[in-house]
């Protein structure tokens, strides 16, 4: 039996209120119903990240690198906010390097109209530089049509669905290939 793909679905934003919460429970529900996936949930808020990069590492940072370390590909859930993604996101981001590379990243977006369009391309760029490899397809929610719930649209549902496809072939793939030869940037 082949061992379940680890997926770190990251939840990006960190401010009171958010909606990345709920956002990240509607894709770990669909996410769920695949047995070949398992699935962490990492909360940016359960850090305690220096405001300003240190020297040596915390004890906050070397626990999120190993959740990054451990995981065989991601799913970032961002908002889009001033048509970016959130700060507290890049900080994370940075405190990792070899732990995403070679291993593929999805994106879980949302905004008003915008579907958090806009953060995804900035974060491509991002993970790309860190040799990380971004799915094409995108879970958008227009949060101007309400949050997803278990009732929401078919098409918030397939494209969930399209995502994690992607992200298994990939990330199998990558998978087998970091286990046959290391990666190296």
């Amino acid at each position: 039996m082949m061992t379940p793909l680890r997926i770190a679905v990251i939840i990006g934003s960190t401010r009171e209120g958010r909606a990345g919460d709920r956002v990240t429970s509607w894709f770990t529900e669909q996410a769920a119903r695949h047995d070949d996936l398992a699935v962490t949930v990492v909360d940016l808020t359960e850090y305690d990240f220096p405001a300003s990069y240190p020297a040596e590492p915390t004890a906050s940072i070397r626990a999120f690198v190993r959740e990054v370390s451990r995981a065989d590909a991601f799913v970032v859930v961002t908002p889009e906010y001033n048509h970016s993604f959130p700060a507290p996101l890049k900080q994370a981001i940075d405190y990792a390097y070899d732990e995403w590379q070679a291993k593929p990243v999805g994106f879980v977006s949302y905004g008003c109209r915008s579907t958090g369009r806009y953060a995804v391309d900035q974060l491509r760029t991002v993970f790309t530089a860190l040799h990380a490899m971004t799915v094409r397809d995108v879970v958008g929610i227009d949060l101007l049509a309400g949050e997803p719930t278990p009732q929401c649209t078919d098409e918030l549902r397939r494209d969930a669905s399209v995502l994690l496809d992607q992200l298994r072939w990939w990330g199998l793939a990558l998978r087998d290939a970091r286990a046959a030869r290391p990666y190296v940037s």
